[in-house]
């Protein structure tokens, strides 16, 4: 039993290396083999309860799983305001030094990294009781799953947000019983092999 959580699939926004916040795009012809794929490596879970972000992309990639979804808000993902949208590589370098050294700063019109780890902190509480007796089933974003991952690892999530590396369609297990959350697997994509990228 665990807290299982999914990065989506691929979308043509990922592929041109934008930002993507709370922009819907849906996932592109990759992502959506992606979802296949993690769909068949999440065969054989026991009565599990699957969640998603309310975005597309999160909930395309939930739905290969062929079970009832439920939607969380709490879990979508950062939003970047202004950014959303914005080729990574054109965000102003100043910029990007302020995001790292102040957890509290917010983009025009967005939101912090410690409004976000506050939020899903919150969303991995209600869910560790039951996560604990069954497995329960995240589909989210790169953003909120490693807030989850500082939140079973008790540490601060904005300042160790960007020192881990996600990749796209991964699973990351948290083990939430007994006693404190556990990490278990970080960013796993075994599955994804042959898949092109």
């Amino acid at each position: 039993m665990a807290l299982i959580l999914v990065r989506h699939g691929r979308t043509s926004a990922n592929a041109a290396g934008l930002l993507q916040g709370h922009v819907d795009n849906p996932l592109d012809p990759l992502g959506m083999l992606q979802a296949q794929a993690i769909a068949a490596a999440l065969q054989g879970l026991d009565r599990p309860r699957v969640v998603s972000s309310p975005l597309l992309r999160a909930r395309q990639t939930a739905a290969a799983l062929q079970l009832p979804v439920e939607i969380d808000e709490r879990f979508i993902e950062l939003d970047y305001g202004g950014l959303d949208g914005v080729p990574t590589r054109e965000v102003d370098a100043a910029l990007w030094a302020r995001w790292r050294a102040d957890a509290d700063f917010v983009p025009a019109g967005g939101e912090s990294l410690a409004g976000l780890q506050a939020r899903v902190e919150q969303a991995c509480g209600d869910l560790a009781a039951d996560a604990g007796g069954r497995d329960v089933v995240v589909f989210s974003h790169v953003s909120p799953i490693k807030a989850a991952v500082a939140w079973a690892l008790g540490v601060s999530g904005p300042a160790t947000s960007w020192r881990m590396n996600l990749g796209q369609a991964t699973i990351t297990r948290i083990r939430t019983a007994p006693g404190n959350p556990a990490l278990m697997v970080f960013n796993s994509d075994t599955h994804l092999s042959g898949l092109e990228n």
